[in-house]
């Protein structure tokens, strides 16, 4: 009797094992750190932005329409968080989304509005630096995009698929997503008719 419990303890533990109890949380929190990375990427854009607005201020006080334009965006930007919780709310993710986008075409047609600054070492140090975060930025979504993957196929394929709903009541997460019409350039105007 004794030998038949602990064969039944074994293979009950063994069952349990593979039903996902360590692997679903550990690829819940794999996809929540990715998207720690997306946000932190996001913050070092916001925290450039004050240092860019400057430098361009000294150099051309008189275009302040896009400055105020990338000040504002920035400011939309900062306000919207998503938390690892949030992260199966479709809704909160695609808001986020905009906010950021919204930033960066403010950022692009900054760039675009001061051509003469290009030449400016203070500017386009910044400017370097802002390439390299959206490129951060990219790498982060897609890193948070393979998490993401990973978790919703471990929480819906057998057998963590049971660990998942029983123990853990695991819902899918949403992915990072470009916004609709993401694929086209944007038009630039500045107003002048041109």
């Amino acid at each position: 009797m004794i030998k038949f419990r602990a064969a039944f303890a074994l293979a009950g533990a063994v069952l349990l094992s593979a039903c996902g109890l360590n692997s679903v949380p550990t690829a819940e929190e794999n996809a929540k750190a990715r998207w720690a990375d997306v946000q932190t990427n996001y913050q070092r854009r916001a925290d450039l932005i004050p240092n860019l607005v400057a430098t361009v201020k000294g150099a051309a006080g008189s275009e302040g329409k896009i400055l105020n334009d990338v000040v504002s965006a920035r400011a939309q930007a900062t306000q919207i968080q998503v938390s690892g919780d949030d992260l199966t709310d479709p809704a909160k993710v695609s808001a986020f989304n905009r906010a950021q986008n919204g930033l960066s075409l403010s950022l692009q047609r900054l760039q675009e509005a001061y051509p003469q600054l290009q030449s400016q070492g203070n500017f386009k140090t910044l400017m370097d630096q802002l390439e390299g975060t959206e490129n951060r930025i990219a790498i982060s979504i897609r890193d948070y995009n393979t998490a993401v993957q990973a978790y919703n196929t471990r929480i819906r394929t057998f057998p963590d698929a049971v660990g998942a709903k029983i123990f853990y009541g695991s819902k899918p997460m949403t992915p990072f997503q470009a916004q609709a019409g993401a694929d086209k350039a944007p038009t630039v105007d500045f107003g002048n008719g041109s």
